[in-house]
């Protein structure tokens, strides 16, 4: 804002704060600019004495058609927006939709654009949590331990494989005997958490653990073709875990193509809990809730913590999950 009025950035400081030695110029100057640009006199000022953009990156490492797709992102792109709307800060949105966009979003992210970022970087081998290591920017992660670089890094995920044993111990209690699951893609911590506790949770060993699972890719149509996949291989499977809602209802689309009935024959259970989808399929899916705007405003109040400079031990904070039950098991 000094430079689009033609003044030193302590001139313009000085006439938003409307304090003296500044000629009337210079101040009609500024506060010209100031009205062209949209700030009122109290955020320039502030903006210029705190060297803050009042804007914070909301960094989502996945492919473009996921983001879009999925509606966990599409609660974390909300949550994330009306946290930082009450804070009066501004979201931009970033994808890193490949290994190729990595160097221009940290060049970005270092050009003093945003005074922060929350980052969703959760496949391992990502190099992007690396590459943020290097910048002094602060950086709150979402969602599974990202990459294999996790020493100090402040995240804040969802207690995954205690949602998995959930999801199994009320299939156990339902009298159900073969169990098979749906997992996510085992290159994401939150999938290879969520295998972790439907394998743990019924003993198994590696043989039935490729017996009675399947891998998905999170996607509907991925959840139709592995549960596809375990009724021919498994006929008499009579429940199925899935690590995700939208697989899951992939899986009832494939259960119901086979002829066979949900619950009667093949219990279901899903994980996310978005309403919109766990409530409308047919039957309507049990599944483990977790909630995407209760971790937004974590990591936003983690952040916030961090650009006032304080500085909270780096840790993972592991939030709560519950079994909703609805029709499906």
């Amino acid at each position: 804002m000094a430079a689009y009025a033609g003044v030193s950035r302590s001139t313009a400081s000085r006439a938003l704060n409307a304090e003296a030695y500044v000629s009337p110029k210079a101040r009609e100057k500024v506060l010209a600019a100031a009205q062209d640009l949209g700030y009122s006199p109290n955020q320039a000022a502030r903006s210029l004495v705190t060297r803050r953009t009042n804007a914070i990156a909301l960094v989502l490492s996945e492919p473009e058609t996921k983001v879009l797709e999925d509606p966990y992102f599409a609660e974390i792109v909300r949550g994330a927006f009306r946290e930082l709307s009450t804070r009066g800060s501004q979201m931009l949105m970033m994808l890193v939709d490949s290994r190729d966009d990595v160097p221009g979003t940290v060049r970005f992210l270092d050009g003093g654009h945003v005074d922060g970022a929350l980052v969703f970087a959760s496949h391992q081998g990502d190099p992007l949590p690396t590459a943020l290591r290097l910048l002094r920017l602060p950086v709150v992660f979402g969602g599974g331990r990202p990459g294999s670089a996790t020493r100090g890094l402040h995240l804040v995920d969802f207690d995954n494989e205690g949602g998995a044993r959930l999801a199994v111990e009320h299939l156990v209690s339902l009298g159900r005997k073969r169990i098979a699951t749906v997992c996510g893609p085992q290159d994401q911590r939150s999938a290879v958490d969520r295998l972790t506790g439907w394998r743990k949770t019924l003993g198994l060993d590696e043989r039935a653990v490729a017996r009675l699972s399947e891998e998905g890719d999170f996607s509907t149509e991925s959840g139709e073709r592995a549960m596809t996949r375990l009724l021919s291989r498994v006929p008499k499977l009579d429940a199925v875990f899935v690590a995700n809602d939208p697989m899951a209802a992939g899986a009832l689309r494939a259960l119901r193509a086979a002829g066979r009935r949900v619950p009667e024959d093949v219990a279901v259970v899903g994980f996310d809990d978005h309403r919109g989808l766990a409530e409308a399929t047919t039957p309507p899916l049990t599944t483990v809730h977790q909630d995407p705007r209760e971790q937004v405003r974590q990591m936003v109040d983690t952040l916030f913590q961090l650009i006032e400079g304080a500085q909270p031990t780096p840790r993972r904070q592991v939030l709560p999950v519950r079994l909703v039950r609805r029709a499906s098991a």
